[in-house]
């Protein structure tokens, strides 16, 4: 086009004109948001300044604050929560991996401290304080005989590195008293609850979540096992609910080839960003099996996609959790904090394994009940997939997107005959109360057994199946043990030997008879 330059200073005019009415309307917008997003605020301020001068009877505005906090999140997703102050220093002490403390694990029995166990190199190990003493006292503070609250018994319990509590302890093997001056220190709290050897070539490491020390634990571990010949490697992810997704990340890249995608996350902008396996992987071949249930969520499906996506090892088990939102937490002044979804990850094929959330929280919480119902949990075919979310490894193998990992070998749930709640009661702390009173009658004569004539004794009876039916008779209603005898015994045997002989002896009666670890080992 020819531009008469004579009207050029009329032209700049009409594109600057163009350009402000333009640009007002866009600052309007702008502005608009902002003024609307302020007046949000405002409205919620004032509105609490008006309950506080007006409102006819005194109320405590912070637990008003705190509902509204969690009316908003629960609008959003199923995990962006509110953490209030009084919980946030337990989550963020159960996620650094260790605590200050006497390092004990403790049953209020009776109203009275029953030790159950001294945790291993810690001060009350070091001290001399064994499984079944009764703590009487702390400082001179009665401590039985008070039903006081269980976080107020780990104030007594916990305080500053190198600081003292005396206890006083009744020993009920020996029938006395001992004064016990114990220095507070750092207790770890494993991510990794053990590493051991399946058979002469096949290690096995059991993770229970994803804190700051879970990868240190784990390489330790994995060193330590490949020097005593291990070739082949389980990861044991059931029941494991995630936790920092940096952790799992670590972990993979030790299991994955130089440059092989783990996982990509994508904000709401849009931002993708991509990470990648690095060259330092100490175990980059040999045989790989990674178990997962149902309760395997967040960064063990993380973990789990990023090995079955690179073919690189062979998922074993049920569909996992299926959570692939990412958060991050967010600490407010008064000590509390927000964990809020801030993206969303995607396996190395590039599926999403969230499940959907529309029908509320209750009902994505209850979605994993609902696989005993529908029978997914007991047959492969009964597994619901979406078409439309089917992707492609490298090998050609297809994966799905859209509800979790969907293993390559399915397992049952073990012993289909038992009903769900038996199934759970034998993973909850029940059992570990049960077989400590069991204990506790005649601890002398339990330890006077090798592991051997333990085991010979247990197997021959059903004393203790029984004894335990009427022990939860007492505190829990509808359960039916029989249907589920075999499974019941089991766990009761390996409760009674990790209270007795330790935690390694604890899986090795666990692990003998898996289902999952002998469907591993026939496939090697």
């Amino acid at each position: 086009m020819k531009i008469n330059y004579k009207y050029l200073p009329i032209y700049i005019s009409i594109i600057l004109s163009i350009g402000i009415l333009i640009g007002g309307f866009l600052n309007f917008s702008s502005q608009n948001q902002f003024l609307n997003a302020n007046n949000s605020k405002a409205k919620l301020n004032q509105l609490i300044d008006f309950i506080n001068n007006e409102y006819v009877d005194e109320l405590d505005t912070d637990s008003i604050v705190n509902r509204t906090v969690d009316n908003i999140l629960s609008q959003l997703d199923p995990h962006s929560v509110y953490i209030p102050p009084s919980e946030q220093a337990e989550v963020a002490e159960n996620m650094k991996g260790d605590f200050v403390g006497v390092g004990i694990r403790f049953y209020l029995y009776k109203d009275t401290v029953a030790v159950v166990e001294s945790i291993a190199n810690g001060p009350s190990a070091k001290a001399g304080i064994k499984a079944g003493d009764r703590i009487l006292y702390a400082d001179h503070v009665k401590l039985f005989g008070r039903k006081l609250p269980t976080d107020s018994l780990f104030s007594k319990f916990k305080g500053a590195e190198g600081s003292q509590v005396l206890l006083t302890v009744y020993r009920k093997s020996e029938n006395r008293k001992i004064n016990f001056t114990i220095t507070r220190g750092v207790v770890p709290l494993k991510s990794v609850d053990v590493g051991l050897m399946l058979n002469p070539t096949m290690a096995y490491i059991k993770i229970n979540r994803f804190a700051e020390t879970t990868y240190e634990e784990f390489k330790s571990n994995l060193v330590r096992l490949q020097k005593q010949g291990a070739k082949s490697l389980v990861i044991d992810l059931r029941d494991n609910g995630g936790g920092y997704m940096e952790e799992a990340i670590e972990i993979a890249d030790e299991l994955l080839a130089d440059r092989k995608l783990i996982v990509f996350t994508k904000n709401k902008k849009g931002k993708v960003d991509k990470t990648y396996a690095t060259a330092k992987g100490s175990f980059e071949s040999g045989n790989l099996f990674i178990l997962i249930n149902e309760n395997t969520a967040s960064a063990s499906e993380i973990l789990a996609g990023a090995v079955q996506d690179n073919d690189r090892g062979t998922i074993v088990g049920r569909r996992s959790f299926g959570k692939g939102l990412v958060q991050r937490e967010m600490d407010f002044e008064d000590g509390s904090a927000v964990r809020l979804t801030v993206a969303r990850y995607y396996t190395p094929t590039g599926r999403s394994i969230q499940k959907p959330y529309v029908k509320g929280e209750e009902q994505y919480f209850k979605e994993s009940e609902a696989r005993f119902k529908n029978g997914e949990l007991y047959d492969k075919e009964c597994i619901e997939v979406d078409d439309s979310l089917k992707f492609k490894t490298p090998k050609g193998k297809i994966v799905y997107g859209g509800g979790g990992i969907v293993p390559d070998i399915f397992v049952p749930i073990e012993f289909p005959d038992a009903d769900e709640a038996t199934l759970y009661l034998m993973e909850s702390g029940v059992v570990g109360n049960f077989v400590f009173e069991q204990l506790d009658k005649k601890r002398n004569t339990f330890k006077a057994l090798t592991l051997g004539q333990f085991l010979n004794k247990m197997n021959v009876t059903d004393d203790y199946f029984n004894a335990f039916d009427t022990f939860l008779s007492k505190h829990i209603q509808g359960v039916q043990l029989k249907k589920g005898k075999l499974v019941v015994k089991r766990y009761l045997n390996a409760e009674f030997v990790k209270q007795l002989y330790g935690e390694k002896a604890f899986y090795d009666i666990l692990l003998k008879d898996d289902v999952m670890i002998k469907r591993v080992l026939n496939k090697k």
